[in-house]
């Protein structure tokens, strides 16, 4: 009995030694948190990106061919009179040169008045559509913040329903309002159009230009005479240039404007390029009911031949000064999408509302500020309100 209770004391003493040792451990740790035994401090790991403000585009890729087009003919689809002649047949030009100058003084102007409107419509509707996401996000915070409360017997279902009603209200007066908006503003960009048609090698002075490098072989501008439609205003020979000929559905070709940048990857060469759309036909294809769309490319490519396959990836409804993450950080339960904001060592629940996505990232709309410290490694661990240690990528 007697050794039963030494052992017991000198068990006891072990113990107290031992807190002793893990409290000095604590105050004197290992500078990266952990003690000099090596435990992990407390704490998921994570890691962190700060919340940026960028532009973000979707992106239509679309499958074509390289084509080559070697001679160019200028037209301008309206009558006009040629006021004045700069170049005689066998000169040769640069892209960009002012070949003649035409009376279009009224074919301007009607442009420029499209084209403020148009632009104003746009404005609208993305300020409309602004609106109505905000008021959105705010009746399905309204809808969610009561289902918490129904869980806890502070709100009842009928306050629910209310809510739910609300919120497919404003759902169904946004999809309304949009509609009859874009539908305005589709008409004013068709104005625009047809009137970019008829300037497409115009510029603001009425002056027609060549369109590229080469040796005019065929001109049929006078001085005091008319250019018709009928016919090219000039025909110039050059290099052959390569171009990507691809067709799009009538979903994307009115999002598509002449002289927009594209994105042109060819996997045989494993290049990427930039290019330029350079025309749209206004009319489908009968057979295929889509339409065709010829992309300049912007740069020399060794290598490059007439008929090797080419991925065009246009990019449409461009959202400028947007809150822009990483896609792969979002979380999403019962519908709604939501992140982890790393603060002060802590993780806290953050739902948010979205919009474009592109290229593994995407836009958010309510939710997110710049500057957060937004979890991208961990949140599928994390619980709102756990303590978080960051941690470097490289670990």
């Amino acid at each position: 009995m007697k050794q039963k209770k030494i052992f017991a004391g000198a068990l006891s003493a072990a113990l107290i030694l031992s807190l002793a040792a893990c409290q000095s451990g604590g105050e004197g740790g290992a500078p990266d948190g952990s003690d000099p035994a090596g435990n992990t401090p407390a704490g998921v790991a994570v890691q962190v990106q700060e919340v940026t403000v960028d532009s973000i585009s979707t992106e239509n890729k679309v499958s074509g061919r390289v084509v080559t087009d070697g001679q160019e003919s200028v037209f301008v689809t309206a009558n006009a009179q040629c006021l004045a002649v700069y170049v005689e047949v066998g000169d040769t030009v640069s892209a960009g040169q002012a070949l003649c100058s035409l009376d279009l003084s009224s074919t301007l102007s009607s442009y420029s008045a499209a084209s403020i409107s148009y632009n104003s419509a746009a404005q609208s509707y993305r300020d409309q559509a602004a609106i109505f996401d905000k008021q959105i996000a705010l009746a399905e915070k309204n809808v969610n913040d009561l289902k918490a409360l129904f869980e806890i017997g502070a709100a009842s279902q009928l306050e629910i329903d209310q809510a739910e009603l609300s919120l497919q209200s404003a759902q169904a007066q946004r999809s309304s309002t949009l509609a009859q908006l874009e539908a305005g503003m589709q008409s004013y960009k068709s104005n625009v159009e047809q009137l970019d048609a008829v300037l497409e090698h115009v510029d603001a002075q009425g002056n027609v230009i060549a369109p590229a490098d080469g040796t005019i072989i065929s001109l049929n501008a006078t001085e005091g005479g008319f250019v018709t439609a009928s016919a090219p205003v000039a025909v110039i020979d050059g290099v052959d240039r390569m171009e990507v000929a691809v067709s799009v559905s009538e979903a994307l070709v009115p999002k598509l404007n002449r002289g927009d940048e594209v994105d042109i990857s060819i996997s045989s060469l494993g290049i990427n390029v930039v290019g330029t759309i350079k025309s749209i036909d206004l009319a489908a294809n009968m057979q295929t009911k889509l339409y065709s769309v010829t992309v300049s490319i912007n740069e020399d490519v060794s290598g490059l031949l007439s008929g090797m396959f080419a991925d065009v990836s246009f990019r449409t409804d461009t959202s400028a000064d947007a809150v822009v993450i990483p896609t792969e950080a979002i979380l999403n339960s019962n519908g709604v999408q939501y992140v982890f904001v790393a603060a002060d060592g802590t993780a806290r629940y953050t739902q948010i509302s979205t919009g474009l996505t592109s290229n593994g990232v995407t836009e958010v709309t309510s939710g997110l500020e710049a500057g957060d410290q937004l979890v991208i490694v961990g949140q599928a661990y994390l619980s709102d309100g756990d303590a978080v240690r960051v941690v470097s990528g490289e670990g």
